[in-house]
C-alpha cells in the first residue's frame, strides 16, 4: 500500500473537507479506497490463521465508508479524515470481539476487543467473567499485553455495579465496563517502512487471547 499517497489526500482532506472538493478529487479517494482494501484484505489472511474466528471476512465487510453521518453531530464536516476497518466475523456490524485499524496523518492507531455490545451480548461477557475471573485476569496481566495495552478503555463505565452482580466479587470494576476495548498509538513512521503486516500481526497476536476470551462467551 502507497501509505505517502493515503496520508498526502487525508491531510489534503482534511483541509478542505467539502464536498466540491470531494468531488473533484474522488478519483483520487478511490484510489486510496482501493489500496487500502486490497491491504485489509492481505492483512486478513494471516489474521485469519492466527483467528479462526474471523472465517472467510473480507476487506468489503470490515472496511468503514468515509462519508460521515452528520444527522445528529454538531460537526457538520461531510467526511471523515481517517481510514478505518475492523476485521472480525461479520466484519464491521459483527457482535463478536475483533482487530481495529485506525490510519490517520499523526492521530493512527490500532484497536482490538469489542465496542459498545448489545445488551445481551454485554450480559454474555460479564457472564464469563463473573465464572472465569483468573482466566481474564492472566489475560489482562500478562507481561507483553500490559506492556503493549496498559488499561481497558473506561469510555462509559457504570458508577455502580452492574445488576445482579454481588459488589464484593473481586472483578467488579470490570464487569462495569460496557466496551472491552484496548488501543495502541501508532506514528506516521510504522507504516511507512516495509514490514508493516508483520508489525500489525505483531500487535494482534498480543490481543488474540483476550479476544478469544470475549468470543467465547458470544458463542456460549
Amino acid at each position: 500500500m502507497d501509505f505517502y499517497s493515503t496520508f498526502d489526500f487525508l491531510v489534503r482532506l482534511q483541509m478542505n473537507n467539502d464536498r466540491n472538493w470531494f468531488h473533484e478529487h474522488k478519483f483520487e479517494y478511490d484510489e486510496v479506497k482501493a489500496d487500502f482494501e486490497t491491504f485489509i484484505n492481505r492483512l486478513i489472511v494471516p489474521l485469519a490463521q492466527l483467528d479462526s474466528t474471523i472465517g472467510t471476512s473480507t476487506a468489503n465487510e470490515s472496511v468503514f465508508r468515509i462519508y460521515r453521518d452528520t444527522r445528529f453531530s454538531h460537526d457538520k464536516t461531510p467526511y471523515k479524515t481517517h481510514l478505518s476497518a475492523f476485521i472480525a466475523n461479520g466484519g464491521r456490524k459483527t457482535r463478536f470481539a475483533g482487530y481495529y485499524i485506525h490510519i490517520q496523518p499523526d492521530e493512527s492507531f490500532f484497536a482490538g476487543g469489542m465496542y459498545s455490545p448489545d445488551p445481551a451480548t454485554l450480559e454474555s461477557v460479564r457472564n464469563e467473567i463473573y465464572h472465569h475471573p483468573d482466566e481474564i485476569r492472566h489475560i489482562l496481566n500478562n507481561r507483553k499485553f500490559k506492556k503493549t495495552f496498559p488499561v481497558l478503555s473506561d469510555e462509559d463505565r457504570l458508577k455502580k455495579p452492574p445488576v445482579g452482580y454481588p459488589k464484593d466479587f473481586k472483578e467488579i470494576e470490570l464487569l462495569k465496563n460496557k466496551h472491552f476495548i484496548t488501543r495502541y498509538p501508532l506514528e506516521n513512521e510504522f507504516f511507512l517502512q516495509d514490514g508493516v503486516i508483520d508489525r500489525i500481526m505483531h500487535l494482534c497476536k498480543i490481543q488474540y487471547p483476550l479476544n478469544a476470551f470475549l468470543n467465547k462467551a458470544v458463542k456460549g
